[in-house]
């Protein structure tokens, strides 16, 4: 239990990766789970924005996992666990690729637009209407060029800084702020000036889908489940 509730404490706050870090090489089935809390969503994302597909991007995560929990005496803290993470993701991803097409671009792009009428009221038709906007957006990052799509998830959604998007994907600063630009200009062309800025709730991955993703991992690296109330980061 004392094992757990450190997890809890230490799980959000910067530089604690090498706290993790020991108590996953001790076997601590809360790390884990603490480590996959903290990464799912974004790591899914990025999968999805190279992949294009929910559940080859499920398989990119649990894979990502499974490959950096076996090898985990091969990080460095040259970055930290999340970067490092995200690149093992990216490389998957972009391998899968590689596998159905001759080659990939790999980049950016930003966002959004303002939808009159969706603001501070919820109820069923705003809802709904809100519901569609996803949608619609969804589709248009998914349109974007492999080059953009990435970056923009990193940059719009997830909110990377330039400097951390450039050294995620190994390309230069300058080339991130392009192409984010660029990205930006075409998705506001495409959705035209009346969307709001929802892309927080898009791309969902969490609760039954981000529980039974961990369970996957953990029982392939052979660590036994922990309490599900110890997932729980604050």
């Amino acid at each position: 239990m004392a094992g757990r509730q450190a997890v809890v404490q230490i799980a959000g706050k910067m530089g604690a990766d090498a706290e993790l870090l020991a108590l996953m090489r001790r076997g601590e089935p809360a790390a884990f789970a603490a480590l996959m809390r903290q990464n799912n969503r974004r790591l899914y994302r990025l999968a999805r924005s190279i992949v294009r597909d929910e559940s080859e991007a499920e398989d990119v995560v649990q894979e990502t996992y499974v490959r950096a929990l076996a090898h985990l005496d091969d990080f460095r803290g040259e970055a930290s666990l999340t970067t490092w993470l995200a690149r093992i993701a990216a490389n998957e991803a972009l391998g899968r690729l590689r596998r159905r097409r001759p080659t990939v671009d790999l980049a950016q792009a930003e966002n959004v637009v303002p939808l009159p009428g969706l603001g501070a009221a919820i109820n069923p038709e705003n809802a709904a209407a809100r519901r569609e906007v996803r949608r619609v957006i969804e589709r248009a990052v998914d349109e974007l060029p492999a080059s953009f799509r990435t970056v923009f998830m990193l940059r719009a959604v997830e909110q990377m800084s330039i400097d951390e998007t450039a050294a995620l994907l190994g390309i230069p600063a300058e080339t991130v702020k392009t192409r984010f630009h660029r990205a930006n200009r075409q998705l506001r062309q495409a959705l035209s000036a009346e969307f709001a800025s929802i892309l927080d709730d898009a791309f969902p991955f969490a609760g039954a889908r981000c529980d039974a993703l961990m369970g996957r991992v953990l029982a392939r690296i052979g660590v036994a489940a922990a309490d599900p109330n110890s997932f729980v980061i604050n």
